[in-house]
């Protein structure tokens, strides 16, 4: 298969005009050569943080504070989640990973309630859909028999000792949130040593400190944190200390969009558009451990292609800004996988 127009090539996104060539789901060349194809061809989006199981309750508990919202075992987010039969909630997902799939994901990183149980539903609901799931199961340490790793609510919530020694004997890793409502959570989760960590907004100097000396990721939901009244994460700061990757959170609170999220940490907390796409493509592989979203021989042909002549794109000069800050849907062309 080849591809032409404008590649957002590299580690650094260079527009390269030319050609693409891919041979059984991976990418074997890049020929810059002169093309009338006015496409733009970008790694596939990976949103490294999801809780999908709210797609059952889309824009629920308006007025709610956070913990009211999902804090287990309580929260809204949790008692409707017992209360949706497993086809509602496995109907809901899909129509969800759909809409991710068609708007440029090509791999997600989700936390998923419910135990084994809640992560074979999700494993259902993605069957057949073009998209790669990544699964933190929850609740319970055996869910790592089934799950890619064990994603945990918090260190306020409980002691996750546990969880985080059954991950390591398991061979698979171990994620938290932290820092979200405040920074008290920080220093313990740390302690954990995680994979990585979610949220971070209320980060503190000390806590940048142990991120660069530990090589720790932070995975940031600036949607999600305004939305629940929480503040906005530190994204230059944490930059500046770490991979960061970039996630949509609750489907409850926020439609799960990539383009939705880049635009709006853009423009939010200025950060350059090249930082925003790669926080929105080769960090989250890099956290996930997959071998997709930079554009380069021997990668995973999981791409993005926009019509760069629509009526949304036509005349951009700056291609790297215009994905991040402009594009949409609606501008989407083709979503390849391997």
């Amino acid at each position: 298969m080849e591809l032409s127009g404008t590649i957002l090539a590299g580690p650094d996104y260079d527009p390269v005009e030319g050609r693409l060539v891919v041979e059984s789901g991976t990418i074997t060349a890049i020929e810059e050569v002169e093309t009338a194809s006015s496409d733009i061809i970008c790694p596939a989006f990976v949103n490294a943080h999801t809780h999908l199981g709210d797609s059952i309750a889309k824009e629920a508990g308006r007025g709610l504070s956070l913990d009211e919202l999902v804090a287990p075992p309580d929260g809204l987010k949790h008692r409707l989640l017992a209360e949706a039969s497993r086809s509602e909630l496995v109907g809901s997902m899909r129509r969800s990973l759909q809409f991710m799939a068609a708007g440029g994901t090509g791999a997600f990183l989700e936390f998923r309630e419910g135990g084994i149980e809640g992560v074979e539903a999700l494993l259902d609901a993605v069957d057949s859909i073009d998209i790669e799931p990544v699964v933190f199961g929850r609740e319970e340490p055996d869910v790592l028999d089934i799950a890619d790793g064990f994603g945990a609510s918090g260190a306020r919530d409980a002691d996750f000792s546990a969880e985080r020694t059954a991950a390591r004997n398991a061979g698979k890793p171990f994620a938290i949130h932290a820092g979200e409502r405040d920074a008290h959570d920080i220093n313990p989760a740390l302690d954990l040593d995680p994979a990585f960590l979610v949220h971070m907004v209320h980060a503190e100097t000390i806590h940048f400190e142990r991120l660069e000396d530990s090589g720790t990721p932070v995975v940031v939901c600036p949607r999600s944190n305004l939305v629940t009244g929480v503040g906005t994460p530190p994204v230059a700061e944490l930059l500046e200390r770490t991979t960061v990757g970039l996630g949509t959170d609750n489907v409850m609170l926020n439609s799960p969009s990539m383009f939705r999220e880049m635009e709006f940490v853009s423009k939010l907390c200025d950060v350059p558009a090249p930082d925003v796409l790669r926080m929105a493509t080769a960090a989250g592989a890099e956290i996930a451990d997959l071998n997709c979203g930079v554009i380069e021989p021997d990668r995973d042909a999981r791409l993005l292609v926009l019509d760069g002549d629509s009526d949304n794109l036509c005349d951009v000069r700056d291609p790297i800004r215009a994905v991040v800050r402009r594009a949409g849907v609606n501008d989407v062309l083709n979503v390849i996988s391997p």
